[in-house]
């Protein structure tokens, strides 16, 4: 009964979607009003995210049953969203009650996609993990479309698509999903490690690639922190995102407040991550500028208590640390425009690792016959590629196929933790700011 009158308020009250160019002068705003679901903020943050439009601030509210969201969006330039076509895709996405999420999985499935089969890999990151990856795709003459392989605290995830070279289809053949499964488990497990290797196959269809990576690293606890002199790296600190989580008794939520450097697509993955952790954002802000980025929570988990040990509080901090350092722009980036063929990639990563280079984050795409792979690499130790190096890998790959962006890394302080302050603390405003022993509100 619950249920169907769920369904029938939904229906009497189906999602609206508000596009305005004309009230802001640097960028779109896109305000969303919905009866509330779990999981809507994920998927309004997904669909944008997902058309590479920059969020630059920020507005969620979700009390009493109904949520609206305001976004002021740009697209990648800085400029404002004016495509008609992606605008009425935006309103016609998230209009749509019946557009679903994909569901958090604990197992994957064994069957291949229509158009290509899905492998999703985990495991220890070591040098040359990926060029052997590669290496036995191109010997079972699997042709690998599209991928994203991310690597964060000695751990290592990647999401694969690939095709039959021949047929340039999805691969259906029991026995040779097998063969694939069997040698590529072998690849990742033999360093003995501790913790399992896992290889499998996704089910067809839903999966999003970004947010699958998300959960494999999450369930194989990557944000268990590593020490880092084990890897020949001193962890620099005045890069580490600065997170906090605070009581708000009041009104019984908790809050997290977070700096860090901007970057794309850092609220989808924080978003991600507290959903995927079953918790529920009532209230947020999100304020970007000057390369770092403010966001601020109001959360509940999703039997509607907020979080009520030391210990949950130390895991909210370690995993959202994590999905914001899963994708961060680590080492030096190069990008291969080519024609595609079986073995490219074999290739390619067998020169990186002949030159002695990690690969530390990778996104893999062809279109039209096309590869264009982008690869953030650095050194065995974890430092810079020496420009020798660099020269050398040109030389052997061609200066007209592989392109060096120079991306300097930013080394500005983050503000100290004793500078937070609420941006809603008008609305939250507790009685005592002793009970907080916080900082000053906004006014």
């Amino acid at each position: 009964m619950d249920d169907e009158y769920a369904k029938l308020i939904r229906r009497m009250n189906p999602p609206r979607v508000v596009i305005d160019n004309d009230s802001c002068e640097d960028a779109t705003i896109i305000q969303v009003d919905s009866v509330n679901k779990h999981g809507i903020l994920l998927q309004v943050v997904q669909v944008l995210t997902d058309l590479n439009l920059v969020i630059t601030k920020a507005y969620i509210s979700s009390d009493g049953g109904w949520f609206m969201d305001v976004f002021n969006v740009t697209d990648q330039d800085g400029n404002k969203v004016r495509d008609e076509e992606i605008i009425n895709y935006i309103q016609k996405t998230l209009e749509n009650d019946e557009v679903l999420l994909p569901s958090l999985r604990e197992t994957v499935g064994l069957m291949p996609s229509e158009e290509h089969t899905s492998i999703e890999l985990s495991g220890t990151d070591r040098p040359g993990l990926l060029s052997e990856v590669c290496a036995v795709l191109a010997d079972l003459r699997c042709n690998v479309v599209n991928a994203a392989i991310w690597t964060h605290n000695a751990r290592a995830a990647a999401v694969v698509h690939v095709v039959d070279n021949i047929t340039g289809c999805a691969i259906e053949d029991p026995k040779r999903l097998a063969t694939i499964k069997k040698l590529l488990h072998n690849v990742l497990k033999c360093n003995n490690d501790l913790k399992t290797a896992k290889m499998a196959l996704s089910p067809p269809g839903f999966t999003h690639r970004e947010r699958r990576l998300h959960q494999i690293m999450f369930a194989d606890r990557d944000y268990v922190k590593v020490r880092r002199a084990e890897q020949g790296k001193v962890e620099d600190l005045k890069s580490s995102p600065c997170i906090n989580v605070y009581d708000c008794s009041e009104k019984d939520y908790t809050v997290i407040t977070m700096r860090s450097r901007d970057r794309p697509k850092l609220l989808f993955d924080i978003v991600c991550t507290l959903t995927d952790m079953q918790y529920v954002v009532f209230h947020g802000v999100v304020h970007t500028g000057k390369k770092e980025a403010y966001q601020e929570f109001y959360i509940r988990h999703v039997d509607g208590l907020p979080i009520s040990s030391e210990a949950e509080r130390d895991r909210v901090i370690q995993c959202l640390e994590a999905a914001i350092e899963r994708r961060a722009s680590e080492g030096l980036e190069l990008e291969l425009c080519t024609e595609d063929r079986l073995g490219l990639l074999s290739d390619i990563t067998r020169i990186f690792r002949e030159n002695s280079l990690c690969v530390k984050r990778a996104e893999i795409s062809t279109e039209g016959g096309k590869a264009r792979d982008i690869f953030y690499v650095t050194d065995v130790t974890g430092n810079p590629v020496d420009q020798k190096t660099v020269d050398s890998i040109c030389e052997q790959v061609g200066q007209n196929i592989l392109h060096v962006k120079w991306n300097p890394c930013h080394s500005a302080k983050l503000p100290e933790e004793g500078t937070i302050s609420y941006l809603f603390g008008n609305l939250f405003k507790v009685r005592t700011l002793q009970n907080l022993n916080l900082m000053k509100y906004y006014t």
